[in-house]
């Protein structure tokens, strides 16, 4: 499958390992938790994969990429293809580099071992703050666009697995 249109624009193609830089993990152990995380970069697509924990009152694990170097101006939409495990991912979108800044998140659900391309909508990202929605943030800029990355929250204690082939941006909306 073409993972590019003429409007469209590839922030990553894992398969290729086009712009597949490097990506930072952030586990609930930044706050006494245990959750375990890596992501893996293959010949054929990366794969964001660990243990998530509810001990110590953690419970997430998420990784990151570094600063997106592309102006993002006109885009409605990020697309992502992967294949999951049947369970509830975040999209997240950082346009600030502090820590005491929002992040943007938009939750999609994997179907297990099938290949999907979630197209999520600018106007689904919601602005939140260590876990919590922020009421008065401004909506997801993509002028702003600084990193990117995967999070997975859903209170649920075991191993998860997110293959990722590509990102990309599309002028288009809706899901």
């Amino acid at each position: 499958m073409n993972a590019e249109t003429a409007s469209d624009k590839i922030l990553f193609d894992f398969a290729t390992a086009t712009n597949s830089s490097a990506w930072q993990i952030v586990n609930d152990d930044v706050m006494g938790g245990v959750s375990t995380s890596r992501f893996e970069v293959f010949t054929n697509g990366a794969v964001f994969s660990g243990e998530l924990s509810l001990e110590n009152n953690g419970g997430f694990a998420s990784v990151r990429s570094s600063p997106v170097r592309q102006n993002l101006t006109g885009l409605d939409a990020f697309v992502v293809r992967a294949r999951g495990d049947g369970r509830r991912y975040k999209f997240t979108v950082r346009t600030e580099s502090g820590f005491d800044a929002p992040i943007y998140q938009c939750a999609f659900t994997t179907r297990r071992g099938a290949w999907e391309e979630h197209r999520l909508a600018l106007t689904d990202f919601v602005p939140t703050f260590r876990g919590r929605a922020v009421t008065d943030a401004p909506a997801l800029d993509p002028a702003k666009g600084g990193s990117v990355g995967f999070l997975i929250s859903d209170k649920q204690a075991g191993p998860f697995l997110l293959e990722v082939a590509w990102i990309k941006v599309t002028p288009g909306a809706g899901k």
